[in-house]
């Protein structure tokens, strides 16, 4: 699983350049200024969670454990909702999709506590 996790930390990174740049380039003139704010910490926060789901497959590499495994798979989960909320909310306008966003982040939140609890019993 720790392969998969690094595998797919690297491609979540290719998506969150991706965001990026459809974001800057093609959404510019296309959607409001606070919904494209709203786009872009979606990308930034999947960027950072790419790199978080790589870290969580290197200490599970090292020292497996259900904390990796734990913390691989909540920042998989919190990436889909956390980034994916605000990119459908900045796409559509819809701002109820904003009530999904919170359970995003806890699951960031969770995941960096198993990440560094998995770190620390290695």
């Amino acid at each position: 699983m720790e392969r998969n996790f690094i595998a797919l930390g690297a491609f979540s990174g290719f998506l969150a350049v991706a965001a990026g740049a459809f974001g800057a380039h093609a959404l510019r003139r296309r959607v409001a200024e606070d919904l494209l704010a709203v786009f872009q910490t979606g990308a930034q926060y999947h960027m950072f969670h790419a790199l978080a789901l790589i870290a969580a497959g290197l200490v599970g590499l090292r020292a497996p454990s259900g904390a990796a495994r734990a913390a691989g798979w909540l920042f998989l989960i919190g990436t889909v909702l956390f980034s994916g909320s605000l990119y459908a909310l900045a796409l559509t306008g819809m701002r109820k999709l904003g009530a999904i966003t919170p359970i995003g982040g806890t699951a960031f939140l969770a995941g960096w506590i198993a990440l560094a609890w998995a770190a620390w019993r290695s």
